[in-house]
């Protein structure tokens, strides 16, 4: 466990200063996170890894991204999606090294990562932020808009462009190496 002190306020970010902005970040923070967001969980990392591999493009650029482990529901009226919370993380662990090799800056979503996760955010100056469980309900009422950009045929695990207003992320592994999760010795 990072033994850095959490911050008292939220820092207010927006993801197109990430890049800049992750060597600030520490573990334990708490981030009102703006601006544009990526979904993209099981299925979806399946699938731009077929397109790497083929070098065909991807649905959006890499550099500076930012992928939420997320599936919305479908939106209600008036609403940009229905409940939109974290999938587990550990899930994407054999995806993220590459991506954040490839520019990807962050990602948000719950519970921890293998060691070879935490060493692509301290190698790629990148973050991992981790959301509420439980909580896409409340989470959804900070996503602004919503659009399908690759693979409608997944449903919800399809890849999405969302707008972001102050999502309230906490830094679970920061790029100094300091991670959340306790670890127990073995």
């Amino acid at each position: 466990m990072s033994n850095n002190p959490v911050s008292a306020r939220p820092v207010r970010l927006d993801t197109a200063q990430l890049k800049e902005s992750c060597g600030t970040l520490r573990c334990g923070d708490r981030v009102l996170l703006s601006g544009t967001v990526y979904t993209a969980r099981d299925a979806a990392h399946k699938r731009i890894f077929e397109l790497l591999n083929s070098s065909s493009p991807l649905p959006f650029d890499l550099n500076g991204a930012v992928i939420y482990y997320a599936g919305p529901t479908p939106a209600p009226e008036g609403k940009a999606v229905g409940s939109c919370g974290p999938t587990t993380s550990s899930r994407m662990d054999a995806y993220t090294p590459r991506l954040m090799s490839l520019g990807l800056i962050a990602t948000i979503g719950k519970g921890e990562r293998s060691e070879e996760v935490y060493r692509a955010v301290k190698e790629n100056r990148g973050v991992y932020f981790c959301a509420t469980g439980g909580a896409g309900a409340l989470l959804s009422r900070h996503i602004r808009s919503a659009e399908i950009i690759a693979f409608p045929e997944l449903g919800c695990e399809a890849v999405r462009r969302l707008t972001v207003f102050e999502l309230p992320v906490t830094v679970a592994a920061d790029c100094s190496g300091g991670i959340i999760f306790e670890r127990q010795a073995e």
